[in-house]
């Protein structure tokens, strides 16, 4: 063995002898390993490249975990159980500073979709294929990963203002200390990335079952409505919403409302994005414990979500309801003025007969229904969510796994994105109505006959979309967009058993700028005001 070592160190040195210690020499390519120049060449690499660009959906700080608990807590529609701790408890409580976990996960999560996006778009330039069939794959996927990059940004700069821009991958590799461009200039690149991802004629109007969770054209049309919405283009967003109501399009409310929160609800006709927990193909389930730090693809390939098992009340009840949610379901009837509780509370959430929640759980159980065992001595209230779990059909879900996917925009969302835009122009007639009333009737609501000025239907349609999408991480967006995050939180907080104090200032309007960028990004440390944002 000896012999043999000083054989092998005696070759070496001869080598480095005959080559002059050249490093050039030394340096050999690991010839498995992906290479950046010559890997993403077939449809088949940039394919790999654009689900990578997805998989960050389900990286920590986004659908994996945190992006549930970020906005429910937040926009206080879910207050935390004495067992959530720590990045959350901050949340629930507007305690967060700059080094808030979640929240650093969440500018990370956002930034990394933006890289790889980023890589996707600039390989595709530079292969640039000639065949038919392999520049209209190309087409699809750059379209694909310019509708992520927009829903990067649009997060970016609803929830940060001004951030840095990085729309070319080649930026990131020579220069990471961009600094942050105005938030009217992210804009400007969402509308741009969203514009031409629509102009693309490869990008499918629906997918097969197989590529199910990948951005559709109608995907494309609603978030650049959305777009337009946000920055009060009311006439380009009416325009964009109103054409998912018409062909090609084929979208229309799921008959029954609770579908869309199932185990089955990836096949719903409402669906227009939404964040996959199923399993596809050769994606099968890994470890459920993936939302805890790491991205699938460290610990195993899965497409589930941890929410039913951390919001569940009869495992980990990490959170309640919030009580101001809770009653948010019951208002004066339309009709008689008399209080009426809209029917969606069953869907939404446990509690009591008199709140309007459901009552029963384990409907389809082996052991037949089970009353849901409200606490009333319970401080806090004991309002559970029922949105997301599947409690109908088992007792216990044993672990972090469950398949019903996120919905990130459905068909409901949009007609009461259009049904604002309408009456934000001054039309508070039968369009809107009729939106909003189609909302309501698929519910089982009773239906409005008029949503008089403009100043009350926005009062409906806010209440309206309060009550349809509770629970779906769309309050907290709304209330800062509309300008009264500040008012309507605290005076929920103030009501609330157990809290007692307006916590929101005027600086939460925008969240704080991690410490971990300022710490990487000296140009951007050097920008931020107040130590905050």
């Amino acid at each position: 063995m000896k012999t043999y070592i000083f054989q092998l160190l005696l070759i070496a040195g001869l080598i480095t002898v005959s080559t002059g210690c050249k490093k050039s020499k030394l340096e050999l390519v690991d010839q498995s390993a992906y290479a950046y120049d010559t890997y993403f060449t077939n449809t088949g690499a940039l394919n790999q490249a654009t689900v990578a660009s997805y998989a960050t959906l389900l990286h920590p700080g986004l659908w994996a975990r945190e992006y549930y608990f970020i906005f429910d807590l937040l926009g206080n529609e879910a207050k935390r159980a004495s067992f959530l701790q720590g990045a959350e408890q901050e949340l629930g409580d507007y305690s967060f500073g700059t080094n808030n976990a979640n929240l650093s996960f969440l500018w990370g999560a956002l930034y990394r979709m933006i890289f790889r996006t980023n890589l996707v778009i600039d390989r595709a330039a530079a292969w640039n294929p000639t065949a038919a069939a392999d520049r209209a794959k190309i087409n699809q996927y750059v379209a694909e990963v310019k509708f992520l990059r927009a829903y990067a940004y649009f997060h970016l700069v609803t929830l940060w203002g001004d951030v840095p821009l990085y729309v070319d991958y080649q930026t990131t590799l020579n220069n990471n200390y961009l600094p942050r461009s105005s938030a009217a200039d992210v804009w400007k690149q969402i509308e741009k990335d969203l514009t031409e991802a629509q102009a693309t004629a490869e990008l499918p109007v629906t997918y097969p079952i197989t590529d199910l969770g990948r951005a559709t054209k109608g995907a494309v049309t609603a978030l650049l409505g959305k777009v337009y919405l946000y920055q009060k283009k009311w006439a380009p967003a009416q325009t964009e919403l109103q054409k998912l109501m018409a062909a090609p399009y084929t979208y229309k409310l799921a008959p029954v409302y609770d579908s869309l929160f199932s185990i089955a609800n990836q096949n719903t006709p409402e669906n227009i994005f939404q964040i996959m927990n199923q399993q596809w193909t050769d994606w099968g389930v890994g470890s459920p414990y993936y939302m805890f730090g790491n991205g699938a693809e460290q610990v195993g390939k899965q497409t589930h979500s941890g929410r039913a098992m951390e919001y569940g009340w009869n495992d980990w009840k990490n959170v309640y309801i919030s009580n101001s949610s809770v009653h948010a379901f019951t208002y004066a009837h339309p009709v008689n003025g008399l209080p009426y509780t809209d029917p969606r509370a069953k869907s939404t959430f446990y509690g009591t007969a008199a709140s309007g929640g459901d009552t029963a759980y384990c409907q389809q159980c082996a052991t037949g229904p089970k009353p849901y065992p409200f606490d009333a001595n319970d401080p806090q209230g004991d309002y559970r969510w029922k949105k997301y779990e599947y409690y109908n059909l088992v007792e216990k879900y044993g672990d972090p796994k469950s398949p019903i996917n996120g919905q990130v925009i459905r068909l409901a969302d949009v007609m009461l994105m259009l049904a604002e835009a309408y009456i934000q122009q001054g039309n508070t007639g039968n369009e809107p109505l009729a939106l909003i009333d189609s909302v309501r009737s698929r519910a089982g609501a009773v239906l409005y006959t008029a949503l008089g000025d403009k100043n009350n239907a926005m009062k409906l349609l806010m209440r309206e979309r309060q009550l349809e999408l509770c629970g779906e991480q769309c309050r907290y967006f709304d209330l800062i967009r509309w300008g009264i995050a500040k008012q309507t939180i605290n005076a929920e907080k103030l009501a609330e058993p157990g809290t007692g104090t307006q916590p929101f200032q005027d600086k939460h309007v925008l969240l704080p700028v991690p410490d971990n960028e300022k710490n990487y990004n000296p140009n951007v440390a050097a920008q931020i005001r107040n130590g905050w944002n």
